[in-house]
């Protein structure tokens, strides 16, 4: 589904992805793993199409993402984001803050999301009156919300117990189940032993 081809990448004189290659089929659930400064978060925000390699190569069921026009389209139709710090929006409900990411969802759309990830009781919820864990929830409703093909999760948990890393991992497992490629970064070699496949970065390679 994702291939990557002799990706490198280079800040000014500081080399941070050196000759990068792999694939990930459908429904993998993938962790990027590395110490601070390895070079996952460089890798998983060129894998979404965030950033562009200085060179190589990257592919999504066979197009090479220099062919894609409308990059913003391209993102709404296959790309889910989840990222550390939630960014919800203090003044809209659980059911607005969903319904940013995807306009036309109806109410009913977004509860049975919100069921699937047991918090089903906060659509009506302001971000300042639910949990860490149940912001974090949210923010992967809305990730969801348009039916991505793929996942991209950095450092979901950094913020999160244990417990709630926990359940965050397990809702990860249960959608890459149901046939959605998850890949994600993480530092937590004890949740990246939950996926199924680990890869690791170290100085920039594999």
């Amino acid at each position: 589904m994702i291939k990557a081809q002799n990706i490198s990448h280079s800040y000014s004189n500081d080399i941070a992805l050196k000759n990068i290659n792999f694939e990930i089929k459908k429904g993998e659930f993938v962790a990027i793993v590395g110490e601070s400064g390895s070079g996952k978060s460089t890798l998983l925000s060129i894998l979404s199409t965030l950033l562009k390699p200085t060179s190589g190569e990257v592919y999504f069921e066979d197009t090479n993402f220099k062919n894609i026009k409308d990059i913003d389209s391209f993102r709404q139709k296959n790309i889910g984001f989840i990222f550390q710090f939630h960014y919800l929006i203090n003044y809209l409900n659980v059911k607005e803050n969903i319904q940013i990411a995807n306009e036309n969802a109806t109410k009913e759309e977004i509860e049975e999301l919100l069921e699937l990830l047991g918090i089903k009781n906060i659509i009506d919820k302001y971000p300042n009156e639910i949990s860490g864990g149940q912001r974090q929830r949210a923010a992967i409703a809305r990730a969801l919300i348009n039916k991505p093909k793929v996942i991209f999760a950095d450092e979901p948990t950094g913020n999160l117990d244990s417990m709630n890393s926990q359940n965050v991992f397990e809702i990860l497992k249960k959608l890459s189940n149901k046939g959605t490629t998850i890949i994600v970064a993480t530092h937590d070699l004890n949740l990246a032993s939950k996926t199924d496949k680990t890869i690791e970065v170290k100085d920039g390679q594999l």
